[in-house]
This record gives C-alpha cells, structure tokens and sequence, in this order.
C-alpha cells in the first residue's frame, strides 16, 4: 500500500490540475450515514415521499420531518482527516477543485476553497415564494423554520425532480477536460450526472486515483491507482507523502 500510495502522491505532485470527486463515503467518518445503506435516511423515509421537491411544495411541513432528523445528523458532524487533507493539499497548492456531491459543507470546514456543490448545501435556508434567504442556525429552534412571509422554508440542497446547478456542471466538465490527476473518493460514483466525470478526464488523459473502502465499476475500468481503505486515513498518509519528498525540493513544503 505504501508503494501505492507514493505513486499517488508522485502524481498528484506532477500535475498542473488535480480535482476530487468526492460522495457520501468521506463523511461516514464525521458520523454521517451514506442515506442509502442501511440504517440510512432512506430505509425509514421513502424518497418519493420526502425528497422530491413535488413532495416539498405539497407537503412542506411532512418533508420537515426528515429534513430536520437530517439537520441534526449534519450539524453534529465536523471534518475528519479526509476533509482536512484535502484543505491542506489546497493550501499548498496540489488539489485544485473539489466536485462533490455533498451537502454538509465539511470540505469547507475541512479549510477547502475551491468547492464545486452538485447537490447544495445545508447551511443556507431559503423562500420559494419571496425568495429571501437565512443561514440555517438562525432557524435552528423553529420546526419547521418559517420565512418572514410566513411560508415554511426549503435547505438550499438539491431535491430530486430539481436540476443540478448549470453553473456546477459547466464548471466541473471544464475542469474534466484538463485535468491531470481526479481523484476519486468516498463515491462508487453510479449517480448521473456526477459519474461521467472520472471517464470524461480519462479520454483525455488524466491518471484516476480512486479512494474507496471497497471496488467499485470504475476500479477495473479507468482506475489507476486504487487507495483501498479510510478515506482520512489514506487522504492524510497521501498528504505527508506529498509534504516528504516536496521538503527541500522546489515545491512548497
């Protein structure tokens, strides 16, 4: 694994544009559920039922019964060592764009600041009738929080029957064609439109390190390099690969 690993930090040192695409798998360690697998949101709330923005509009008050069991999840949940390697990989100048599917705004916690959301982000609250907008903490006692118009309010993320942002998805397969290095982590990356990236930089050239506890269709396919294991352990043994053959060598250390 060590050879491995050294290999991805050789990479990723050599590259002119490294991005991750990262899911649900690199905040399981910050104590967040994938909501597919078991125990998740989904096995006690049907996603036709609470997650579709028709649902919301309907029923917003039913759709705030798990909105708000999701809320707490969420805000209990800090950054792990994933989060923060991939921050620190920012700051020095290796990791250039994270694309996630995430909405628990912990890459940004995690000290990163090039953050493409394909799915939003929960810790903005807004109106879709007057459209005014409140951080989610102003309304963390009212259940469900309501605008000052006195309609309930939706998180900023991503309902299913809602387009993904067309700013995020230009962004992120602009990205894709000139990428050196994607990462891909904490994602068996099946969900459309998210998955056609990692293939999108291969036809162009870029090495794929995917992260991942377990194989995944990309692994035998495009991978080339496959990090088996904990996303926050593997992110920060990759990190002090990088930081110990960049000490005094021309690269920031």
């Amino acid at each position: 694994m060590q050879e491995l690993i050294e290999k991805a930090a050789a990479a990723v040192k050599s590259s002119k544009l490294t991005i991750a695409l990262t899911g649900a798998g690199i905040s399981v360690e910050s104590g967040i559920p994938d909501f597919r697998s078991a125990g998740g949101l989904w096995t006690r709330y049907d996603p036709s039922e609470y997650a579709t923005i028709d649902a919301f509009v309907s029923s917003p008050e039913k759709v705030w019964e798990m909105l708000k069991e999701m809320g707490e999840i969420v805000g209990k949940a800090r950054p792990n060592k994933a989060h923060l390697g991939l921050g620190e990989l920012e700051r020095m100048g290796y990791m250039h764009f994270i694309i996630t599917q995430n909405i628990d705004n912990l890459h940004q916690a995690g000290g990163s600041r090039n953050v493409i959301e394909y799915h939003g982000n929960a810790s903005t609250l807004s109106c879709l009738w007057c459209g005014r907008t409140y951080r989610s903490e102003e309304k963390l006692h009212e259940h469900p929080p309501r605008c000052s118009c006195k309609k309930v309010l939706k998180p900023d993320v991503i309902f299913f029957g809602e387009a993904i942002p067309s700013e995020a998805l230009s962004r992120s397969y602009e990205l894709a064609s000139r990428a050196q290095v994607v990462m891909v982590v904490g994602t068996s990356a099946t969900v459309s439109p998210a998955n056609t990236i990692p293939a999108a930089a291969k036809r162009r050239g870029a090495t794929i390190i995917e992260i991942n506890m377990e194989r995944t269709h990309l692994t035998d396919t495009i991978t080339d390099i496959f990090l088996e294991g904990s996303a926050g352990s593997l992110i920060w043994d990759l990190l002090e690969a990088v930081k110990k053959t960049s000490s005094g060598g021309i690269f920031p250390a």
